[in-house]
């Protein structure tokens, strides 16, 4: 916080978030995380630090997280090139156990840890553990990469019932005991379907929808389906920003009250978003709430 602040202007900040605590008190959470919000390590020591945050006032939170950069970095150093067909990363066997190494042990842990030293109570968990995210082959050109059949929640469930925050990577499995390379935000709708929750944030690389691509200022701060629908046929939803939508209306389909995708490169943006009026990017509606 501004150190030009006076006790009293910090006081009435508190203050004024106090209708939103209360909202979000006891709700469930999902926070897709990864990008550029991962690799810069000042924004994910904030993100950290405003999950546990949430946390500490209530919030049932669940963070699930990606990790491409970091897998196609070790591929690179094994000297395997990483090679993707419609945006999906193609995932031999030896790749897929790459992605369980980097996902399920490196990046989850080091999620885990920093919430743990931000105060928080985390357990890491793989959406194999407990067949949280069973899946089948999605393309054999693909290999290894999963489309997911069914979500099996207990496990998420039993550790937001004990008090812990469920840090979860997006690998699947099926039931021969192959692993599959799950896309991070087709997961992350499923488990916010599956678990009812009040918000889906997805953590972007952009400000959110935008009407004109190359202008943070045209950012559309709301819409619904049936908008997202018309905006995609117009060509303003376009390029990557399609797949990223369409998994926020299977979030809404699957039950999520509300989904947001906003800028994880804005310090403090889930703060932003849950405990101010002003709120951070898109947020995306079924047609009954409008």
């Amino acid at each position: 916080m501004d150190k030009n602040f006076t006790n009293a202007q910090r006081a009435e900040v508190l203050t004024e978030a106090l209708p939103n605590i209360r909202h979000y008190n006891g709700k469930t959470i999902v926070v897709k995380y990864g990008g550029n919000a991962m690799i810069n390590e000042t924004l994910k020591q904030q993100v950290m630090e405003d999950i546990v945050l949430l946390w500490l006032i209530g919030v049932r939170l669940v963070l699930v997280h990606g990790g491409g950069p970091e897998i196609s970095d070790l591929m690179a150093r094994l000297g395997k090139k990483p090679e993707f067909v419609d945006g999906l990363r193609v995932t031999d066997k030896e790749t897929v156990d790459i992605v369980q190494m980097v996902l399920a042990g490196k990046i989850n842990k080091t999620l885990v840890n920093l919430l743990e030293m931000k105060g928080g109570k985390a357990m890491g968990i793989s959406g194999m553990d407990g067949c949280l995210i069973e899946s089948k082959m999605k393309d054999e050109r693909l290999g290894y990469v999963g489309e997911i059949t069914n979500i099996n929640i207990t496990p998420v469930v039993d550790l937001l019932e004990k008090g812990y925050i469920p840090v979860i990577s997006t690998i699947g499995c099926d039931k021969e005991g192959n692993a599959y390379n799950i896309n991070g935000d087709t997961a992350a709708a499923y488990i916010a379907g599956a678990l009812g929750a009040e918000r889906l944030i997805m953590m972007t690389d952009i400000a959110g929808i935008l009407r004109d691509r190359d202008d943070d200022s045209t950012l559309i701060p709301m819409m619904t389906v049936s908008e997202a629908s018309k905006l995609r046929e117009e060509g303003v939803i376009s390029g990557g920003m399609i797949p990223k939508v369409e998994c926020c209306l299977e979030a809404l389909r699957e039950g999520v009250n509300k989904v947001i995708i906003m800028d994880g490169r804005v310090p403090h943006s889930i703060l932003m978003e849950l405990l101010t009026d002003e709120g951070a990017g898109t947020m995306l509606m079924g047609d009954e709430n409008e």
